[in-house]
């Protein structure tokens, strides 16, 4: 481990011995907490047949019931909460645009937890006290802004809050006030290098050293497009609303191998996303989250729906979750084949002539469904390597994933943009019933 012990804090510089106490002891309390004071999950547990006092070691809390994204809106707004309302400084939600949202609550400890926790997360990305953090996420309810805007504070750093959009405008303010972090999701920061060259401003020119990147799964592929690209280290950031936000986990940059679980306050589990089997160590299945010292909202065992593997801790003695390949609801079943977003990423990054911009159009022919991989032309492409990229990219998933579909290069930035996260599906098939 090439960072200096004293720059960690005392939780990082546990054994495995001393970090599994630590979690036994907040496991107990964080179950007992929500059995006492959320009646969701009292009446869980009761129909499950567990009591908080049942958990004697880790593994019993393989016998506690799961809680799913369906509970939380069950419970909107504020059914989840296991504390009063005047204790509650902050209130965040998701989008909704897949039904009701879901809403979070944060006391102070809370707050000032989730702070240090991305703090430490931007620590182990390379960051340190006096650097400038450039924070392109959306600020408001969505947690990606403010949660990077008080951890980089709590790290020490002068802290940018551009948001999202506006893009010429953020590569003005970048060249401006010389940032050396930026923070932002994984296809923005591509918005933002075309609109670098667009301008005509070399993109490995600027003063950005890290690119802190999350919010949306992204391959190796994507991640040496943005190195070389820009001259920077691009590293992982994990966390979703309802388990805190953005520094559940985080890479570091000394290794890249993958994401450090702040286990200390997230216990991680990986189930079979079909029968809920917790799955040993190294196998690949659907990531659950516990929290260990949460006051607001305490969760236990939340699918999370996000598919990745539990590894051994190699920078830090937290376990590792590989980079997260793709959600188990965004799985395609195209003709009997399981198609993710991520693997088409793979093939459209290393055709000629193409941008890093694509999307997938599902529609329905006759009795068939049918995929249309529709990817932007980078702006010197002429029409002979339009067409040729158009034939790689059929031939390449059809040898690569086994099924057979069309490709559309279509003009430079005419695909739909996202300051978020980027929509690669647009599913247009016929339902049948």
């Amino acid at each position: 481990m090439t960072q200096a012990a004293d720059l960690l804090d005392p939780a990082e510089r546990l054994d495995l011995d001393g970090l599994r106490a630590l979690q036994l002891e907040r496991l107990r309390h964080s179950l007992r907490h929500a059995y006492e004071n959320v009646p969701f999950y009292r009446e869980s547990f009761d129909k499950a047949g567990v009591h908080p006092d049942d958990c004697r070691s880790l593994s019993d809390l393989s016998r506690f019931p799961f809680t799913t994204k369906a509970d939380l809106r069950a419970n909107y707004p504020y059914g989840m909460f296991a504390v009063p309302q005047e204790r509650i400084r902050r209130l965040h939600a998701s989008s909704g645009t897949t039904g009701r949202p879901t809403v979070v609550g944060y006391t102070e400890n809370d707050l000032s937890m989730w702070s240090d926790m991305v703090a430490r997360s931007l620590r182990a990305a390379g960051g340190r006290p006096g650097d400038i953090a450039h924070i392109a996420y959306g600020y408001g309810l969505f947690t990606g802004g403010l949660g990077a805007h008080y951890g980089a504070e709590r790290l020490g750093c002068t802290v940018i809050p551009a948001s999202g959009g506006m893009t010429s405008r953020q590569v003005t303010l970048i060249q401006d006030l010389n940032p050396s972090i930026i923070m932002v999701t994984p296809s923005y920061m591509l918005t933002l290098l075309d609109e670098f060259e667009r301008q005509g401003v070399d993109p490995r020119s600027t003063s950005l050293r890290v690119g802190v990147f999350g919010a949306e799964p992204w391959t190796q592929d994507m991640r040496r497009e943005i190195e070389e690209r820009f001259a920077i280290d691009a590293v992982d950031i994990y966390g979703l609303s309802e388990v805190i936000g953005p520094g559940v986990a985080q890479e570091c940059v000394e290794t890249k191998d993958g994401l450090h679980i702040w286990e200390d306050h997230f216990f991680p589990e990986v189930v079979d996303p079909i029968t809920g089997e917790v799955l040993p160590e190294g196998e690949q299945g659907e990531l659950v989250f516990t929290s260990l010292t949460k006051e607001a909202m305490p969760i236990v065992r939340y699918r999370t729906r996000d598919l990745t593997r539990l590894l051994p801790g190699t920078a830090r003695v937290f376990r590792r979750m590989e980079k997260v390949t793709g959600r188990s609801d965004d799985m395609v079943i195209l003709r009997g084949v399981n198609l993710f977003p991520t693997q088409i990423e793979e093939i459209v990054l290393r055709t000629p002539g193409v941008a890093p911009h694509f999307q997938l159009r599902l529609t329905t022919s006759g009795r068939m469904d049918a995929l249309t991989v529709r990817a932007e032309a980078r702006p010197d492409a002429d029409a002979a390597t339009r067409e040729a990229a158009a034939r790689s990219i059929v031939q390449a998933v059809k040898d690569g994933i086994g099924v057979s579909g069309e490709a559309e290069i279509v003009d430079p930035e005419s695909l739909e943009r996202s300051v978020g996260k980027i929509r690669r599906i647009v599913d247009l098939r016929e339902r049948r019933d």
